[in-house]
């Protein structure tokens, strides 16, 4: 039996409108679209791992985040916010879905993910 296991990127916000016409580099090559990710993922398949899902997230002036109220007043009591974290200057950059044998290549696969922040793995919940 596999477990699936989320890797999120905790790191410093990034620029990603710089990116978005370049193809991962700034004014770059879109056959060069971040190096970095793709030893990663060559890395991870290298393990015998599978990843099943994976994305970057845009800078977070693109998102949120909120507190809903209670109930049926989930919505109209809800508290909104501009940034994700207000406390602290890292955010989630991008995460990866990885299945793996057990929770040790877990380990080994989250200390493989390139960032300039940390990484954060969880066991995902089972869910039909």
């Amino acid at each position: 039996m596999t477990d699936t296991y989320a890797f999120l990127i905790h790191e410093p916000d990034w620029d990603s409108d710089a990116f978005l016409g370049g193809g991962g580099v700034p004014g770059g090559n879109p056959e060069m679209n971040f190096p970095e990710h793709k030893a990663f993922q060559a890395a991870v398949a290298k393990l015998g791992a599978r990843i099943v899902g994976a994305a970057a997230l845009q800078n977070a002036r693109y998102g949120g985040r909120v507190t809903p109220g209670s109930g049926d007043r989930a919505v109209d009591d809800a508290v909104y916010s501009d940034g994700p974290y207000p406390d602290t200057s890292e955010v989630v950059s991008g995460f990866y879905l990885v299945e793996v044998a057990d929770e040790a290549q877990a380990r080994h696969i989250a200390a493989l993910v390139p960032t300039g922040g940390h990484i954060e793995w969880r066991k995902v919940f089972p869910t039909p």
